[in-house]
């Protein structure tokens, strides 16, 4: 079914309230759930994050009354969808578990973005960033293994390939250099627009489950682990963000906003599979309608401007999920040496120059070691090899793209060499 969102009313804000026993008592099984329905509620609590936190900057910059009210209304509903969507996480699911789901989101929905991105710079973007989330999948499935004995298929269902890629280490950069070109607001499509502000929805929640519970568990190893990869994250909604357009006033920014609510929405509405969340993504799918429906009218009277013209009139599709083992291994057979450039580009190590300054970031956080390299050498240790989970014309492939993307200066002392690698995955690995 096509329609246009401007033209639905959905449920208006005055029945939009819900006792706590309907916001807070659903959880999934995550033993019978389907993997892409733990995506699909893991990306949409961060989609609400944001939509609440934008919300939140938007009413300590606005003096209009009637804009004041809608934020202080809606800002408080999408809190409770929020905690409904949030709370579907059952409270057997560890934290690692929860952090292959996150991986595979991040995984997964930047290769369906890059192939669903009209824009070549942007695409180019997702696939830089795809690379970096692809390797933490590796990092952290090395240590559910580790901690809790979990075979990461068991969250990952056979979907999503767990090998190494553009080293963890290699991430670090100066954060100057993940600036890139924004968009155009006049020209950029509007799936542009919503592709970036979806992404940079779920990385932002990427980061902050990170920051909330890396700190939960007691090896040390895994705590620096999650300190390290949650710094990542940080550059990636630094990048991620840096493509919207600034000049958007506040009022276009919330119509966007709540587009992309509708979207993703109505997104996993179609897709879902499971009795106790399609209702969820329904019900939303209706607030949401209704939140639009009024960000709309405030950007007319405040803009004077068609909402169409930044939105159109049709809805999108920016979170699909499926396998993307095939767009996600060309990626990383032709760009895991792609490094960022001193222009806001792309370049290949090779290219680098010499006092390229993220080397000296890298120098600076790796200087006692990169806790994702002893990573390698604690289960390599303990089993013999690495943790791989792919095809085995890949598996084959990996010293060598090991030592393709990892860069020659400014190395952890720790670093698990191409050599290492190539002796520790001559067996195979065993649950």
């Amino acid at each position: 079914m096509s329609f246009n969102p401007l033209k639905e009313k959905g449920v208006s804000l005055s029945k939009q309230l819900r006792s706590w026993h309907d916001i807070a008592h659903r959880k999934f099984n995550k033993y019978g759930v389907d993997c892409y329905t733990r995506t699909r509620q893991i990306l949409m609590n961060g989609i609400e994050v944001e939509a609440w936190n934008f919300k939140h900057h938007f009413a300590r910059t606005t003096d209009d009354d009637e804009t004041k009210e809608f934020l202080a209304m809606a800002k408080r509903i999408e809190d409770m969808q929020q905690t409904t969507v949030n709370w579907l996480t059952p409270s057997d699911q560890s934290v690692l578990e929860t952090t292959l789901g996150y991986e595979q989101v991040a995984v997964d929905l930047t290769a369906w973005l890059a192939q669903n991105e009209p824009d070549a710079y942007v695409r180019e973007t997702f696939d830089f960033g795809l690379l970096e989330d692809f390797d933490h999948l590796y990092r952290y499935s090395q240590w559910a293994y580790m901690e809790h004995g979990v075979d990461p298929d068991d969250i990952l269902q056979n979907q999503t390939d767990v090998m190494l890629s553009r080293p963890t280490q290699n991430h670090h950069n100066d954060n100057v250099l993940r600036l890139r070109k924004h968009y155009d607001k006049a020209t950029a499509s509007p799936q542009t627009k919503v592709n970036i502000l979806t992404l940079v929805s779920g990385e932002q929640q990427t980061h902050n489950y990170y920051a909330e519970h890396g700190m939960e568990y007691g090896n040390e190893c895994l705590r620096e682990t999650y300190a390290e990869i949650k710094d990542v994250e940080e550059e990636h909604v630094t990048m991620y963000e840096s493509l919207i357009d600034p000049t958007e006033s506040l009022y276009e920014k919330l119509l966007i906003h709540e587009f992309t609510e509708v979207c993703t929405y109505y997104n996993c509405m179609e897709d879902e599979v499971d009795d106790i969340l399609k209702p969820i993504w329904e019900e939303f799918l209706d607030y949401e309608l209704a939140h639009l429906a009024v960000a709309a009218e405030l950007f007319k009277k405040h803009e004077n401007r068609d909402p169409e013209e930044v939105i159109g009139s049709e809805i999108i599709y920016p979170c699909h999920f499926e396998s993307q083992k095939e767009y996600v291994s060309n990626i990383l057979e032709n760009e895991i040496d792609k490094r960022l450039g001193v222009k806001k580009d792309y370049s290949k190590i090779e290219n680098l120059p010499e006092e390229w300054s993220s080397y000296k970031v890298q120098e600076k956080v790796s200087s006692d070691g990169a806790p994702t390299e002893m990573t390698i050498h604690l289960i390599s240790k303990q089993k013999d090899r690495d943790l791989l989970i792919t095809s085995d014309k890949l598996a084959k492939a990996a010293p060598k793209l090991l030592e393709k993307g990892l860069e020659p200066k400014a190395q952890a002392p720790d670093t698990f060499t191409p050599e290492e690698y190539k002796k520790a995955a001559l067996q195979k690995f065993e649950m």
